[in-house]
């Protein structure tokens, strides 16, 4: 049975009034964590989603997609490198080095119609293509170029056109 405390002076009202602020004090503690609990599950919410996953589920979901990611970058990257080596193969045959050079072939002064260019790829190896212009005829000559030194013997003119090209001048030049 129950006793009503009329004099708070005495233990059992001491005891009571202690219980009571305690409850106070616990009360206000529950409600203290509930809106800190409501504030992380929201936070939660906004992270996860509307989900009704926790967040290690979501944690280990997100490493699992990040492998997926790196394993496909990965890929991604391997396949542009060996893209990249099939353009550099190629881009090393592809003409690197050039030069003209115009000249009286005849010294008839005609007016240096004669050209002699050297086309030549990364390695130096290429073509000198030469074009002898005369007033009755002209004529084209080709020899080939493998690593800066020539199959058959050139004229000044087709080594000038070589030398031009190799120092990377390739602005047309002219010779008397």
């Amino acid at each position: 049975m129950l006793l009503r405390v009329h004099d708070l002076t005495s233990t059992a009202g001491i005891v009571a009034l202690a219980a009571g602020g305690a409850a106070v004090v616990g009360l206000g503690l529950s409600l203290a964590l509930a809106v800190q609990l409501r504030r992380m599950r929201a936070d939660q919410r906004m992270i996860l989603g509307d989900t009704r996953r926790d967040l290690p589920a979501h944690a280990a979901a997100l490493e699992r997609k990040f492998g997926a990611l790196h394993g496909y970058v990965h890929d991604a990257a391997d396949r542009l490198d060996a893209r990249m080596n099939v353009a550099e193969t190629r881009l090393d045959g592809a003409v690197a080095y050039r030069a003209l050079v115009r000249y009286d072939a005849y010294g008839e002064m005609s007016g240096r119609q004669s050209t002699s260019i050297a086309l030549l790829d990364a390695t130096h190896s290429g073509v000198v293509l030469s074009s002898i212009h005369h007033r009755d005829q002209s004529r084209l000559y080709a020899k080939q170029v493998r690593n800066g030194h020539p199959e058959l013997e050139l004229s000044p003119e087709e080594d000038e056109a070589i030398r031009l090209a190799l120092e990377g001048d390739a602005a047309e030049t002219t010779s008397a």
